[in-house]
């Protein structure tokens, strides 16, 4: 019976064995000892491993490569609200409110630096209100996509008619419960589902790339479609996984048929204004 040579186990031994004409597995070639598993990672390496190369990250990440589209996504300012009972019908479309207009005109003039080549909306008053400001510097007109619209809640629910008088208590507060922990447009009834926003948002969105020529693009619309979009690129069963402030900047960057997200819910341009500029 053959024996294990000293020192080494018999793994070892049958991987230093060479077959005619192989090269040699020589063990003093492996400099880092290969942990065992993920969860026993090895020492640091002495002297330490040479870090990845910065431009290494550049392709994957679209940063400083040719043909790269910018989308900067803009919240829309603040919407007057409602008083009184939720009726759907009087949330649906409401203007911007009067912080709202100056939270437009600061998210205007802050991108009033950056050239930008085509500014696109959804049809409801506080997104084309948003969008205007965000035009004017660039002397473009807002072009309107009323598929960029809100997600539609309790659209079924007919014209003057109080939520409470088609939903029961206890249904509105397991609604309330399941949306907190779930955050699923699914779980409120007679509105549009899930799959359907998601598809509506992110075809409307590939649709806007293909026909939009430019480096830079402004789309002005609504905190679900933003986290729409940006939760499919990250594969996200979520509709809301994050809460852009009114008048928030969140950008992706398209390119070598990618999309890559780049940052999100940017408000340093209404801090630096006023701190009360900052709402949700």
């Amino acid at each position: 019976m053959r024996h294990a040579s000293r020192g080494n186990t018999p793994q070892l031994e049958r991987l230093s064995r060479t077959r005619p004409g192989a090269v040699p597995y020589d063990l003093s070639m492996q400099p880092h000892p290969i942990p065992a598993s993920p969860s026993t990672p090895s020492p640091p390496r002495r002297p330490p491993a040479l870090a990845p190369s910065p431009t290494s990250l550049d392709r994957p990440f679209l940063t400083g490569q040719p043909g790269v589209v910018k989308v900067t996504f803009v919240r829309h300012g603040k919407q007057e609200v409602p008083s009184g009972s939720f009726t759907p019908a009087l949330w649906a479309d409401p203007p911007l409110s009067e912080l709202g207009k100056r939270q437009a005109a600061a998210v205007g003039a802050a991108l009033a630096d950056e050239p930008v080549d085509a500014v696109l909306c959804s049809h409801l008053l506080r997104a084309a209100e948003t969008a205007r400001a965000v035009a004017a510097p660039h002397g473009l007109t807002p072009v309107v996509y009323p598929e960029l619209r809100e997600v539609e809640t309790y659209r079924d629910v007919p014209d003057g008619v109080r939520l409470e008088d088609v939903l029961p208590p206890v249904m509105w507060r397991g609604v309330q419960a399941r949306f907190n922990r779930e955050l699923r447009w699914d779980v409120s009834p007679f509105s549009e589902s899930s799959a359907e926003f998601r598809h509506r948002v992110v075809t409307v969105v590939e649709g806007i790339l293909a026909l939009h020529e430019g480096g830079h693009l402004a789309i002005v619309c609504h905190g679900g479609v933003i986290n729409r979009y940006i939760g499919h690129l990250l594969d996200l069963r979520q509709d809301m996984f994050f809460r852009p402030a009114h008048a928030s900047v969140s950008r992706i960057l398209t390119g070598d048929g990618r999309r890559v997200i780049h940052t999100l819910n940017e408000l340093h341009h209404l801090q630096s204004v006023d701190p009360a500029l900052v709402t949700f």
